[in-house]
């Protein structure tokens, strides 16, 4: 069995690369393709451009987001996912999938 390090199980592992609101958004709006950071966001409203900096730095340390450096004028970043990305992306599909499920309890624990 592999070590875990300061982790007690892999879920713990795997929400510490997720935590917070954007990140799985981010890892959302990037699964269609590279974008630049002022596409993304635009695609994400309610996040500051402090705060997309930040969680796309966190997700690049965790290896699955990758951001490609274009040495041009001027110049130009795109963000894109690595293979670990679209895995893990895939692994959050069926948890959106029980939550659409279980919409109205969600929605009915949020509004109480």
């Amino acid at each position: 069995m592999a070590s875990l390090g300061k982790f007690t199980c892999g879920l713990d592992a795997a929400m510490a690369v997720v935590d917070g609101k954007w990140k799985p958004l981010i890892l959302w709006e990037l699964q269609e393709g590279p974008k630049r950071f002022n596409a993304l966001h635009r695609s994400l409203p309610g996040i500051s451009q402090k705060m997309l900096t930040q969680h796309l730095k966190e997700l690049q340390r965790h290896g699955v987001v990758h951001r490609e450096s274009y040495h041009e004028v001027p110049p130009r970043v795109e963000y894109s996912m690595t293979p670990a990305g679209e895995e893990l992306l895939e692994a959050l599909g069926p948890l959106g999938d029980w939550a659409t499920k279980h919409i109205k309890l969600i929605c009915a624990a949020e509004a109480g």
